[in-house]
């Protein structure tokens, strides 16, 4: 046991650390071939946060552990909405100025739904997953595109130019990138075989651990990317980032641990996993909306979410048998 939570607790480390220079070589090369900072933004620093989810999926497909796949991209949607942006609320409260952010928030229920619908049959084919990648490429073409015609003034256009790495050579950024893409499978890999092994030695299913312990590690380069963000009072980028890497987790996580290897799904995900996330999904839509004025994150909100994800976490636990 010992040996695994090392291999865990490493794997992790590396694996934040990887994904940070990653979305930082890949953003401050796309700035300096011109790239607008928003798109960028939505883009590689949005869907750059999920790396650690995709790699450590694809890791766990390969390896025949498609459960910890399917548990890590939706228990990463689950912790992204209540332990993300519950902390981040209860240390700073958020205000959701961007409408851009509204329209991609409806977007990721109905990529929430097409998921569930898919999934009604207790399987994922290869012909869904790559379904779910072309969908992927076409929300990023959609999203590059409302980019492009969105005023300088936006406040998460603003908020993306202020995160971007400035005056960092070509050279030095592609240097990061190939460290980010070097590091992100080997940091993966330790992490995997860790959880694997805790979960044969705890008695829970793949799914179960990649519902908790993976979801929550790689659920670390978004916290940290929110936390900083609300701290400089970027709120749109926080809830911003929240929205793309659930997006992607989804979409592009889901999609090639599929394509890779067509995955059963466990009946409890659909009735206890799939419900709970459209619940977070829908308190924290109400919550954000604001409806005709600028949505609103505040200190109780964030403990409500906070308190729903918590919630969550221990039903998976209990309901597992890991904890009685």
């Amino acid at each position: 046991m010992l040996t695994a939570i090392v291999q865990l607790v490493a794997g992790f480390l590396l694996l934040v650390w990887g994904a940070d220079r990653l979305v930082a070589g890949a953003s401050a090369t796309a700035r300096n071939l011109g790239v607008s900072p928003l798109v960028i933004g939505l883009t590689i620093i949005g869907f750059g946060t999920s790396a650690p989810e995709l790699v450590v999926s694809a890791v766990a497909t390969l390896k025949g552990n498609a459960g910890l796949a399917v548990g890590n991209a939706i228990g990463s949607n689950i912790a992204n909405m209540g332990l993300v942006l519950g902390i981040t609320a209860i240390i700073y409260p958020l205000r959701l100025k961007s409408t851009a952010l509204k329209r991609e928030y409806l977007m990721l229920l109905l990529i929430m739904l097409v998921c569930f619908l898919m999934g009604l049959d207790g399987r994922y084919s290869h012909t869904e997953g790559w379904i779910l990648l072309v969908g992927l490429m076409a929300v990023v073409v959609w999203i590059i595109r409302m980019g492009l015609r969105r005023p300088p003034s936006d406040p998460l256009a603003e908020e993306f130019a202020a995160e971007i790495p400035r005056n960092v050579p070509t050279k030095v950024a592609l240097f990061w990138l190939l460290v980010g893409l070097v590091v992100l499978p080997v940091s993966s890999k330790f992490l995997v075989d860790g959880a694997i092994t805790i979960a044969h030695l705890m008695g829970v299913t793949d799914v179960v651990i990649g519902l908790t312990i993976v979801a929550l590690g790689t659920s670390l380069p978004e916290l940290a990317t929110a936390i900083t963000a609300a701290l400089r009072k970027e709120d749109d980028l926080a809830i911003g980032n929240v929205i793309g890497s659930n997006i992607f987790n989804l979409m592009g996580v889901l999609g090639i641990a599929t394509v890779l290897r067509e995955i059963d799904i466990s009946p409890i995900i659909l009735a206890r996993d799939f419900p709970a996330m459209f619940l977070m999904a829908g308190v924290l839509y109400v919550i954000a909306s604001g409806f005709r004025r600028p949505g609103r994150i505040g200190r109780r909100s964030g403990i409500l979410l906070l308190t729903m994800f918590i919630g969550y976490f221990f039903m998976v636990l209990i309901s597992s048998g890991a904890i009685t």
